[in-house]
């Protein structure tokens, strides 16, 4: 049985559950499991070294899954940035549908996205950066509280007050994300305003996943205590799963007198943290993860973990329901 929200209605899905784009795990294999599972699979464009290289993966993708994927396109600021207009137009090449954007604004790119009829989920981690999304005529907005893994901003809103915030403020659907694992996590979002939710952290500990065995056992083990905030003091703010690395990058931006990017950038490096996720070795790199970490127990398939979600998310809002019979 379906779930049915504007969320699940605009992109063609049958459960309210969208894999966020992540660096170096949202390939082609991730994507179509997730979808084929009924949910929303994602394809982070920039993991892929090349608009040409996207293009392949989208290809991939689709010779995996005849169901709706999106693509995320992270937009950040940079002395030497990649070609972004040359990613656009490989999503758009591909026949895409959905795109995922995160970052800085996607404002320069909106019209030639709505051109060829893609929708547009834009990630945001605070209610003025939404209004402002939404002004510029996304579609949707996913908004990530303090709990989600990667960059939550500064203001450090969890998601308990930022989602309902966001959705008595905005118009247009709300897409729940951070400290989201599992169908009490559905559920809740709901009950809270939004129409369906985001997760990255709990797609990196499934089967599918392109993560080393070793990464995913020590999310399994970890609690919700296990995170750090890293780059606190560069105004930067990214959660990461609490390892050896990280203990460092801590130590160092205590300092008196703080410290500068470039005393952390051999140990952060994103080809660093890349090659632990391949190796295993779950203190070479940095390594996302959110504080749902201390909500997962295990490793299933995509269409496991989704039927579970959904069947966990029924059964809770029937018993809230009577709660209140």
């Amino acid at each position: 049985m379906r779930i049915r929200t504007r969320v699940t209605e605009q992109l063609g899905i049958a459960y309210p559950i969208i894999q966020g784009g992540m660096q170096w795990v949202g390939l082609a294999e991730l994507a179509a499991a997730v979808s084929n599972a009924g949910g929303l699979g994602i394809v982070t464009a920039l993991t892929q070294p090349t608009p040409d290289d996207l293009a392949r993966e989208i290809a991939r993708t689709r010779a995996m899954t005849d169901k709706p994927f999106g693509v995320n396109l992270t937009i950040l600021p940079s002395i030497k940035p990649p070609p972004y207009a040359d990613y656009v137009e490989a999503i758009i090449a591909g026949g895409v549908r959905i795109v995922e954007t995160a970052g800085n604004s996607p404002k320069e790119f909106i019209a030639r996205f709505k051109e060829h009829g893609i929708t547009i989920v834009h990630k945001c981690t605070t209610v003025r950066h939404a209004l402002s999304a939404e002004r510029n005529g996304v579609d949707m907005v996913s908004i990530d509280g303090l709990e989600c893994a990667g960059h939550p901003g500064e203001d450090d809103v969890g998601g308990l007050v930022l989602i309902p915030a966001a959705a008595r403020a905005l118009k247009i659907p709300i897409i729940a994300s951070g400290g989201i694992a599992d169908g009490y996590g559905l559920a809740a979002a709901l009950a809270l305003g939004a129409e369906g939710v985001n997760m990255g952290t709990r797609f990196c500990v499934t089967q599918e996943a392109p993560i080393h065995d070793n990464i995913k056992q020590a999310l399994v083990r970890g609690s919700e205590r296990d995170t750090a905030l890293l780059y606190r003091t560069l105004k930067n703010t990214a959660r990461v799963f609490r390892n050896a690395i990280a203990d460092e990058v801590r130590s160092i931006e205590q300092r008196p007198g703080g410290c500068e990017f470039e005393d952390i950038r051999p140990l952060v490096a994103g080809v660093r943290g890349r090659a632990a996720l391949a190796s295993g070795n779950v203190n070479d790199g940095v390594i996302s993860a959110g504080q749902c970490i201390g909500l997962i127990d295990d490793v299933p398939s995509c269409a496991e973990l989704i039927t579970r979600m959904v069947a966990q998310c029924r059964e809770r809002l029937d018993t809230a329901q009577r709660f209140v019979a």
